[in-house]
């Protein structure tokens, strides 16, 4: 089946009872076993399994051309359950250009238990292979790059790092199944930030992995059991209707940004535009390549002071000034005050994240008003 056929049916089926075409909310916390310790299909708590999780990982899987799903309660507890698959003294070499939650979950949680954390530019083929060059356990990636768009060559990249040994993650938050499948590109798993496009209507909070292998996949299987973050059957329940839609709301969000990104790269007010569909983006020719359109987010640098890309923020009356993206309305930030925070001055600054960078997430409304609405926006 193609991706528009998988979004609405993979891992889903009519309720056998009742024939009810979408899958039940199931409001369970225990299911009633037919003997101890024998169950029916082996759900005996939702904190381990829950049908309705249970068919949002099927189609997750599915929508990434994975073997296994697992769904958790943000995409911060996923990339947690991944990483607690390590050992102290483990090495993780990661982008210089990340989301802050991420970065702050490396390096002020997992260090003090004696994970060890590289930052690379990982689009520098030669700085990677370098970085490799010492054991590293744990490849992370973020393609495109959170909020920079910077583009990673994945093919290239995983290959490397299977070569030293390490297992190659993927956050592909930002491009979503739809635009790119890491795991096709080499990649060993894929995290997605589910709150974000997946979900897509801003209602929830969750995060995936989808992986081929049977023995990772069932040590992340005994996380969930084991730590519990996993998400509720509403919010999964959520997450299914959302991806019903994600190839019909990727389209417009990649036709919004590109416009938007268009209208400001000509704009006598803004210095500079991050988006891998400009053909000026240093990055166009390989997000051409291993993507089936350039996404949906965009970054720019307004000229002025940082006081005056804050206020930018502040006169928008359609885009709403808020963390998180990929919702159906738009949004609008400053990275360095609000989801980059975390993550000290100096090193944004050496990474190329300017202090008055203002990052959109440009929803499915009518581009033209979200065009006008910027317009006036640099007017006040």
């Amino acid at each position: 089946m193609r991706f528009g056929t998988l979004a609405i049916h993979a891992g889903q089926r009519p309720d056998p009872s009742t024939g009810a075409i979408m899958t039940p909310i199931y409001c369970t916390s225990t299911y009633v076993q037919e003997y101890p310790a024998v169950t029916k299909d082996g759900y005996d708590y939702s904190r381990g399994k829950n049908p309705t999780r249970t068919a949002l990982q099927d189609n997750l899987a599915a929508l990434e051309g994975g073997r296994h799903g697992l769904c958790f309660s943000s995409g911060l507890s996923a990339i947690h359950a991944l990483v607690s698959t390590l050992s102290p003294g483990d090495r993780i070499v990661c982008g210089d250009d990340l989301y802050g939650g991420t970065f702050r979950l490396f390096r002020r949680v997992f260090a003090k238990y004696g994970l060890v954390l590289d930052v690379v530019d990982t689009t520098d083929m030669s700085a990677v292979g370098r970085a490799l060059q010492k054991p590293c356990r744990l490849l992370w990636l973020e393609t495109p790059t959170n909020p920079m768009l910077r583009i990673t060559d994945l093919a290239t990249v995983a290959k490397l790092g299977k070569q030293a040994g390490a297992l190659v993650a993927c956050d592909n938050t930002f491009a979503s199944p739809y635009l790119q499948r890491p795991l096709e590109l080499g990649c060993d798993v894929v995290m997605h930030s589910a709150t974000k496009y997946l979900g897509g209507h801003s209602d929830l909070v969750m995060g995936a992995l989808v992986l081929d292998d049977d023995a990772l996949a069932e040590q992340l299987a005994f996380m969930q059991l084991a730590v519990g973050a996993v998400p509720g059957p509403m919010d999964c329940f959520l997450a299914l209707r959302g991806t019903k839609t994600l190839h019909l709301r990727m389209q417009r969000h990649c036709e919004n940004a590109r416009a938007i990104a268009g209208f400001l790269s000509e704009h006598p007010r803004v210095e500079k535009v991050y988006y891998p569909g400009l053909p000026t983006h240093p990055g166009h020719a390989i997000a051409k390549r291993q993507m089936s359109d350039f996404g949906g987010m965009l970054s720019f640098v307004l000229r002025g002071s940082v006081d005056d890309g804050k206020r930018f923020t502040t006169r928008t009356k359609i885009f709403a000034l808020a963390e998180s993206l990929g919702g159906v309305e738009s949004l609008i930030e400053h990275p360095p005050s609000m989801t980059h925070a975390s993550i000290p001055a100096e090193q944004r600054r050496a990474a190329g994240l300017h202090d008055g960078l203002i990052r959109l997430s440009p929803g499915v409304e009518d581009v033209q008003d979200l065009i006008e609405d910027l317009e006036q926006a640099f007017r006040g």
